[in-house]
C-alpha cells in the first residue's frame, strides 16, 4: 500500500514539474545581454540556480548572470534550506548533535524550535554578524515516510535504518533524483544494531538467531524452549514501518522464510520498547544498541558454543551478525553550500567522536592487537579437527601475530559477489585514507576468510580471490594515492578463524569476510 502511495507521490511529482515549466517565471541573462534563459525556478544553492528549460533542467552559475522574474531570489541575503526526513532513531539525536557540532566548529549558532510533534527546526545564525544563514528542517517519523517525503519533494536528504528498496530505487530514478544505490548518493552515517533484549531478571542469557526467528514468527512461545521458566514469551518490536523492524524481518525472517507473528506488541520509539521489555520478566524485544535502557541484552550464539556480543568493536567490525547501517540518502541534486560543508563534516573524525557520544557506533578505523583477539584465535583451535587444518592454523598465527586488525572488514550480499552496504562504505572510507597518506610506509594486508562448508582446498581459494576482489576495489577507488609510499598484498586462511557456527545460513555470512591487517 505504501509502495502504490509513493508511486502515486513520484508521478504527481513529475507530473507537476512538467506542467509548472510553462509558468517560466524567471529569466537567465549573461552579463553583456548575448544569451538568455527563461524557465521554471527549482531552487538555489547560494551559488548555482537551477531552472527547467525547454532545454532541460539546467544549473547555471549565479556569477555570471543576472536574474529577473517574481522567483528570483536574494543574493545577499540568501538563506541556505534543508529538510531532512525520516528515521526516529538516527532524527531524535544524533542528527541534532551532529548539527550543533558543525555550527559550533564552523562560528553558527544553533537555535532549534518544535514545529510540532514530529517537525523541528535549526536557525543556522552568525555568531558575530547575527545574520541567518541557513534552517535546517527534520521531520522526524520512519524510514517509509522519509523516502515518501524525498519521491514528493518534500525532502532533500532521506534518513534510513536499512537499504533502499528496488521499488524506491526505480521511482527515485524517474523522478530525476539519480540512482540511490551508489555509494555516493547511498552514505554510512553511522552504525546500530538490532540487540535481542529481555527483563534484567529473566534467567536466558543467549539466543540463536534460528530460535530467534521462532520467536519472531510464533512458533517458539514458551521460555521453557530456552532454558527459561514455563511462561509464554511476549514479542515486543518496533513499529512495522520503522528501519529497525523491517530491517529486522530483512535480517532474520526472510532467510529463514518465516512471517511476523501478529501477537507482537509494537512501539513507537526505541525508549519505550525497552522500557516495557525492562517491566515484563518474561518478554523479548528486538531493540537498538544505541537504546537498550535497563533491560538485559542477550549474546547470539550457536550449537556450536561460539557466541557473540553487541559491542562497539564486534558492530564496528561487523562480526556481530545483526549490525544495522544508519544511511543517509543524498539525491542527484545540488544542495545548498552550507548543507554539502555538513555532510562533508559527517565523515571527519571530530564528528566520529560526537557519534560515539551519541550512543551509536562510528566508523573511525581502529587497529586491535593480537593480545586484545584471545576468544577469536581460541574459536580457531577449537575448531581444528586434523594435521592439515593445524598447519594452516600455524601458517595464520606466523603471518599475523605481529600485525594489527583493522575493524574496517568487508562482507558479500548473500548468494552474491557484490559487498553489502557496509563494506561499500568501507571501500570508500579506506580509500579516502589512503589517498590522505594515513598508512604511508606500512604494510596493509587483505586477508580472506571462509566458511566451513566443502573441501578445505576450495574454500582457502575462494578466501583469497574474495581478498583480491576487495583490495582491487579499494585501489580503484583510491584514485589519487600514491600506492608505491605503501605495500598493499593479499592472503587467505579459509576456514581457519571461525567467527560464528557454520550450522546456519547466518553463521556462514559471518564467517565469510575479508579482514585488514596492518604492521
Amino acid at each position: 500500500m505504501h509502495i502504490l502511495r509513493a508511486a502515486i507521490i513520484a508521478a504527481l511529482f513529475f507530473f507537476g514539474s512538467v506542467c509548472a515549466a510553462f509558468a517560466q517565471d524567471i529569466t537567465l541573462r549573461s552579463r553583456d545581454g548575448s544569451i538568455e534563459l527563461t524557465g521554471t525556478f527549482l531552487g538555489f544553492d547560494g551559488e548555482f540556480y537551477r531552472i527547467d528549460t525547454k532545454f532541460g533542467e539546467l544549473t547555471v552559475d549565479s556569477s555570471g548572470v543576472l536574474c529577473d522574474g517574481p522567483s528570483c531570489p536574494s543574493l545577499t541575503d540568501y538563506v541556505a534550506r534543508l529538510t531532512v526526513s525520516g528515521s526516529a532513531t538516527m532524527g531524535t539525536v544524533l542528527m541534532p548533535a551532529l548539527l550543533e557540532s558543525f555550527a559550533l566548529r564552523n562560528g553558527l549558532n544553533a537555535k532549534r524550535e518544535t514545529l510540532d510533534d514530529r517537525r523541528f527546526a535549526y536557525i543556522l545564525s552568525d555568531l558575530r554578524s547575527k545574520k541567518v544563514v541557513g534552517i535546517f528542517t527534520f521531520r522526524v517519523t520512519n524510514t517509509d515516510e522519509g523516502f515518501a517525503d524525498l519521491l514528493a519533494g518534500e525532502a532533500d536528504l532521506v534518513m534510513s535504518l536499512r537499504e533502499i528498496r528496488p521499488a524506491e530505487v526505480t521511482l527515485a530514478r524517474e523522478a530525476g533524483l539519480g540512482n540511490l544505490e551508489t555509494p555516493n548518493r547511498a552514505r554510512v552515517l553511522a552504525l546500530d544494531a538490532l540487540v535481542p533484549i529481555v527483563a534484567a531478571n529473566n534467567p536466558v542469557t543467549k539466543i540463536s538467531l534460528s530460535d530467534l526467528s521462532r520467536i519472531l514468527s510464533g512458533k517458539l512461545t514458551n521460555w521453557r524452549e530456552l532454558g527459561g521458566p514455563d511462561a509464554p514469551v511476549s514479542v515486543h518490536l518496533r513499529d512495522a514501518r520503522s528501519g529497525l523492524s523491517q530491517g529486522l524481518e530483512d535480517r532474520v525472517l526472510t532467510p529463514a522464510n518465516a512471517t511476523l507473528t501478529p501477537n507482537a506488541l509494537h512501539h513507537d520509539s526505541n525508549a519505550k520498547l525497552a522500557s516495557a521489555v525492562a517491566r515484563d520478566p518474561f518478554s523479548l524485544g528486538i531493540a537498538s544498541f544505541s537504546d537498550i535502557g535497563n533491560a538485559k541484552p542477550l549474546l547470539i550464539g550457536g550449537d556450536c558454543g561460539f557466541s557473540l556480543r553487541a559491542a562497539r568493536r564486534s558492530i564496528k567490525t561487523e562480526d556481530f551478525p545483526l549490525t544495522t547501517p544508519m544511511f543517509l540518502y543524498v539525491p542527484a541534486r545540488r544542495l545548498p553550500a552550507l548543507a554539502r560543508e555538513f555532510l562533508t563534516f559527517t565523515r571527519t573524525p571530530p564528528a566520529q567522536i560526537v557519534i560515539r557520544r551519541a550512543g551509536f557506533v562510528d566508523q573511525a578505523p581502529e587497529e586491535v592487537p593480537v593480545d586484545l583477539q584471545g576468544n577469536r584465535f581460541a574459536n580457531a583451535v577449537l575448531v581444528t579437527e586434523d594435521d592439515a587444518a593445524l598447519a594452516e592454523l600455524k601458517r595464520m598465527t606466523r603471518s599475523l601475530s605481529a600485525m594489527r586488525r583493522l575493524t574496517t572488514s568487508f562482507r558479500f550480499e548473500t548468494g552474491s559477489t557484490r559487498l553489502d552496504a557496509q563494506s561499500r562504505s568501507n571501500v570508500q572510507q579506506l580509500a579516502r585514507s589512503l589517498e590522505a597518506g594515513i598508512y604511508d610506509g606500512r604494510k596493509l594486508v587483505f586477508v580472506g576468510f571462509s566458511d566451513g562448508v566443502g573441501p578445505a582446498a576450495g574454500n582457502l581459494k575462494i578466501a583469497r580471490k574474495r581478498a583480491e576482489t576487495v583490495r582491487r576495489a579499494v585501489e580503484q577507488a583510491a584514485e589519487t594515492a600514491d600506492l608505491d609510499q605503501i605495500e598493499v598484498i593479499t592472503d587467505a586462511f579459509g576456514e581457519a578463524m571461525p567467527m560464528a557456527c557454520d550450522e546456519t545460513s547466518w553463521g556462514r555470512q559471518v564467517n565469510r569476510r575479508v579482514e585488514v591487517w596492518l604492521r
